[in-house]
């Protein structure tokens, strides 16, 4: 790849707005050509000089974003041009490219296609007639979106200011287009973030005197008003119409030839998987989520702990600025250590405590740097210097280096423990153990489908697995009992007592605890009493008719419970429906669909106010972790109902229409999971950055009382929080970016404990060195999170906007000041974003975000919720499923199968797939699946023989069978939650919903296939840069 700087591209058009989240003053770019941009409306405020955002169907199916065509043609895409350094055509992988999947029909020359496009109508960027004004030359000359050429370079370590590697996406030069008419495109204006109510700047303004663009509609309002045409339910907002192209049937663009994750996460797999990953050197960048590696800590925190969306940060926030690429980090304090690598260190101080920072308060870690000979040591963080205690004194070697540097975890490592002193405890006194007290529902939906009794079966065996410390005997985790319907049944299971006892609170508009002493105990103590309760509840409740439930007054037990037992904990609350007892926290039914694609959207997403948030603070305050287990068959407000779990540091599980013998085993992995699962209490998260920089803002199943302290009731091993960077000085190169995570929390035998992570990253003052260390699996994840939250605030369009221009812009930048200078018609992506594009799109079809009135609103909220507290690998999986193909595995190999591309085209009828997102798993059979793998998985003859309600593999006795059930258990083992198995087959009524899952085709309920989405973010940068 040429090292030449960038020339000659078309200057960055007027006053540009800053994206997504950084806030400050617009930036100036030179102005633009004269006829590209449209006048600012009269009405309201400036709009953007881009089309306005997607509506119904430009991209449904049969259309094309490329001008009108005559009825019936069917339109297609052009052939890529496929070369790198003269060599034959390869893919963008370097591979010959291969021959499954292509069309049969011959390459056509580029005279051939430049003749085919003369008779073309290839339309301009708006609706309407031509005003008047002659397209610019550098615009006539270039297809409305990109065949595709590609090369893909891997990371070479390059020198300050060098082009980043880059991957070039380009067409064959085509002479001028007759111009016709088109439906317009989203805005790339954009308003200065997501937060707040009401969008501010809505983008590139006009300055005076210049000719509008072709087509331009005018558009009053803020992100320009009325949108033509009508507006669905469709995530990315396209633009709707019918849009295809003319002439001849040209042959596909072959999908092989745009970058693929799956292709990406091979690669990475091949490159850096098995290996040992080192943490010795600030900045580096770790192999992907989804390679399995070594980490071996020598002084950052392992990824397992903390990964960032780059790992070099601009010096300047001007940089930050120009780039938008996002600044954060997603940390997973308690994050599970294989059993392979070294688990964290514990380190006891004594009476002292832990070595701090007097000024900032940063705990001692091998960012200090020791000087005056070992008695005073310089804070990385605030450059404060402080006296080292006479304790620990310890001499220094010939670099500088404490001799005990190696025998010290705090000196040396990444991440470890402190033993935390009574100034760390509430009220200067040790925790006492914490207590799960578990909350069943015994109304009538609950007790007919016989959940009651399967959870009261489950129990007497899973509260022997409670949580322990390490190397503890047993747990010391006490429990307790309570059910409920409209009113509340406490339970005395003292273990001196022969039956249980039970106390009834029947007002439960002021709620107590009537008993203390026999309601939270020992399980191994009072195992007899408990299990004789458990085995009587189903009966007593046999023949209930009361249909009512309440909810609120149930958290307010708990917590009250935990409160006077000076303890904290977590409460497992089983509830089938929404709450319309009269009660506190009563609420009403608001399934209005009708609000759906209009500015009203937003409030079916907040929950209702009123006694859910002061029980939210208050449970936060006493260290009551909420856990909810959720049976509904019609709504239940999860916006409402999941918003004390989402604040707590709690999980939220969702089965529609629970039935036990296809979701039983489903729900019942998920309660062994959670329950077993290595969980910290009463915890408080801080982040401290060195100068320059410092945490602004923080997404996750978390509590804010103030702008620096995250307070969770509990935080478990699977959950994350994403927090954001912002600048307030210059950053340094030499001495780079450091951050120290410090969570201090109780854990389950009851002692608390500080764990530190510390992590360097590099600065720099090239864009190319920001882009080259990017990691796009973070970035999403930070996305993902930025726009659920956003949704609360916002209409669901102009979410949608602010993805798809920040997307464009970040490519623009990078385009404009990174890479070797290139056609107009190329698309050039960064090496490590190449497949940003094609997870923002995913994101971009995710339910919440798609506003489509056949989603159920519960549905919607339910996966916003979840996607809030997820990690790196979780929402990877989450957003682009892996689909492998299980019908030619190897049944002596222990390799995972390798997965193919996420689309209907890698489906054959011959095969076997195995489709898995972290919560729903799909076993789909082509029509002419191979008759022996059929009796091998389902111990039947042939395909017509398959029961596809079945939800488990038969356990049978051959190689084929043991390989899949192999594959399929280690699968969920690396999930949080379970996944109930869908056989499905193909042209079976249930295959739908396995295709919504096929996320790179187009999306059944309004969302573009990737290929579109791509060509359309193409087709955004051109605009921004011309």
């Amino acid at each position: 790849m040429s090292q030449q700087g960038y020339v000659a591209a078309p200057p960055y058009s007027q006053t540009q707005p800053l994206y997504g989240h950084y806030g400050g003053s617009p930036q100036t770019f030179a102005p633009s050509q004269q006829g590209v941009l449209k006048t600012a409306s009269s009405v309201g405020p400036p709009v953007s000089g881009m089309p306005p955002p997607p509506g119904p169907n430009q991209f449904s199916l049969g259309n094309q974003y490329n001008g009108f065509s005559a009825a019936g043609t069917q339109p297609q895409r052009f052939l890529p041009t496929i070369a790198v350094g003269g060599q034959p055509p390869l893919s963008p992988y370097g591979q010959p490219l291969p021959t499954t999947y292509q069309n049969s029909a011959p390459p056509l020359s580029a005279q051939q296609l430049t003749n085919q496009m003369g008779a073309m109508q290839i339309s301009g960027y708006g609706p309407g007639a031509m005003q008047g004004s002659q397209l610019p030359p550098s615009l006539a000359a270039q297809p409305a979106f990109p065949p595709l050429a590609s090369q893909s370079m891997a990371h070479p370590p390059m020198p300050p200011g060098s082009h980043a590697p880059q991957m070039t996406l380009s067409s064959p030069t085509i002479g001028p287009p007759t111009m016709g008419t088109m439906p317009p495109g989203p805005p790339v204006g954009m308003q200065s973030g997501f937060p707040g109510p009401n969008p501010v700047n809505a983008g590139f303004q006009q300055p005076p005197g210049q000719v509008p663009p072709h087509g331009f509609p005018q558009q009053p309002g803020s992100f320009g008003g009325q949108m033509t045409g009508p507006q669905p339910g469709f995530p990315g907002a396209f633009p709707g119409g019918t849009a295809q192209m003319a002439g001849p049937h040209q042959k596909k663009l072959d999908p092989d030839s745009i970058p693929s994750i799956t292709q990406v996460i091979e690669d990475d797999k091949v490159r850096r998987g098995g290996q040992t990953y080192t943490t010795n050197t600030r900045g580096q960048v770790p192999p992907l989520v989804t390679t399995d590696c070594l980490v071996q800590d020598q002084g950052n925190a392992s990824p397992r702990f903390i990964r960032c969306t780059t790992y070099s940060f601009p010096c300047t926030a001007d940089l930050a600025k120009q780039c938008q690429v996002p600044l954060a980090a997603v940390i997973k304090p308690l994050a599970t250590v294989p059993q392979n690598e070294t688990p964290l260190y514990l380190v006891n101080h004594g009476e002292t405590g832990p070595i701090r920072c007097n000024r900032c308060k940063a705990y001692m870690c091998p960012l200090m740097q020791f000087i005056d000979g070992g008695r005073r040591y310089q804070c990385s963080f605030c450059s404060c210097v402080n006296e080292v205690p006479p304790f620990y004194f310890q001499h220094l070697d010939h670099v500088g280096r404490r001799l005990d540097y190696y025998e010290r975890p705090e000196l040396s490592l990444g991440s470890y423990e402190f033993i935390a002193t009574l100034d760390y405890c509430k009220n200067n006194r040790p925790a006492n153990p914490p207590a799960f007290i578990f909350m069943i529902d015994v109304s009538y939906s609950n007790i007919k489908s016989g959940l009651v009794k399967l959870i009261c079966e489950e129990l007497k065996t899973l509260l022997d697995k409670l949580p322990r410390e390490e190397q503890a005997e047993k747990s010391v985790i006490k429990v307790g009992f309570v059910t409920y319907n409209k009113i509340l049944h406490f339970y005395n299971v003292k273990s001196n007592l022969a039956q249980p006892q039970m106390l009834v609170v029947s007002d439960v508009s002021e709620m107590f605890v009537p008993l203390l002493d026999g309601f939270l105990v020992d399980f191994q103590e009072s195992q007899s009493v408990i299990n004789n309760l458990l085995d009587q509840i189903p009966e007593m409740f046999a023949d209930t008719n009361e249909s009512e439930t309440v909810f609120a007054p149930v958290i307010q037990a708990g917590m009250e419970a935990l409160k006077a037992a000076e303890c904290s904990g977590k409460l497992f609350i089983f509830q089938s429906s929404i709450p319309t007892a009269e009660a506190p926290g009563k609420l009403k039914n608001r399934d209005d669909r009708k609000l759906v694609n209009t500015e009203k959207e937003k409030t079916l997403f907040q929950p209702q106010k009123g006694v859910y948030e002061s029980l939210t603070k208050e449970c936060v305050a006493n260290s009551c972790c909420v856990d909810l287990f959720l049976f509904p068959n019609q709504f239940v407000d999860v916006a409402t109902l999941g918003d004390i779990p989402m604040h707590t540091g709690g999980a939220l599980y969702k089965y529609s229409n629970f039935q036990i013998q296809s979701d039983g085993d489903h729900f019942l992995s998920d309660l062994r999971k959670d329950v077993e699962k290595k969980i910290g209490f009463d915890a408080i998260m801080r982040i401290r950055t060195s100068t320059g920089f410092r945490a602004t803002d923080f997404f996750g199943a978390i509590y804010m009382n103030n702008t620096t302290d995250v307070e969770m009731a509990a935080v478990d091993c699977d959950k994350a929080v994403t927090v954001e960077f912002k600048h307030d000085d210059k950053l340094n190169e030499d001495t780079g970016a450091l951050m120290q995570c410090a969570l201090l929390y109780t854990t389950v035998g009851g002692q608390r404990r500080l764990r530190i992570h510390n992590l360097g990253l590099n600065c720099s003052s090239q864009l190319a060195d920001l882009y080259k260390s990017c990691e796009t699996d973070a970035l999403i994840n930070f996305f993902a999170k930025t726009a659920y939250r956003a949704m609360l605030n916002q209409p669901l369009k102009t979410v949608r906007e602010i993805l798809v221009n920040q997307t464009a812009h970040m490519l623009a930048c990078y385009r404009k000041h990174c890479a070797s200078p290139s056609s107009a018609s190329q698309l050039i992506l960064p090496d490590a974003m190449k497949i940003f594009p094609v997870y923002m799109n995913c994101l971009m079809k995710s339910y919440p975000l798609v506003g489509n009135p056949d989603i159920s609103i519960d549905e919607r909220a339910y996966q916003r919720q979840l996607v809030i507290s997820m990690d790196v690998a979780d929402s990877q999986a989450f957003f682009y499923p892996r689909l492998i193909p299980v019908h030619n595995i190897d049944v002596n190999s222990d390799v995972m199968p390798s997965a193919v591309r996420c689309s209907e085209e890698r489906l054959s009828e011959g095969g076997i797939f195995l489709l898995e997102n972290g919560k729903h798993m799909f076993l789909w059979l082509g029509l002419a699946s191979p008759p022996e793998a059929i009796q091998s998985i389902f111990n039947v003859p042939s395909f017509a023989h398959i029961n596809t309600e079945a939800t488990t593999l038969l356990e049978l006795d051959n190689p084929y069978s043991k390989k899949l059930r192999s594959i399929i258990d280690n699968i969920r083992r690396q999930r949080p939650h379970s996944m109930k198995l869908m056989i499905v087959k193909q042209k079976d009524k249930p295959e739908m919903i396995f295709r919504q899952f096929l996320v790179e085709d187009k999306s059944l309920y309004g969302g573009a296939s990737y290929m579109d989405f791509l060509c359309y973010v193409h087709k955004e940068i051109r605009q921004l840069l011309t």
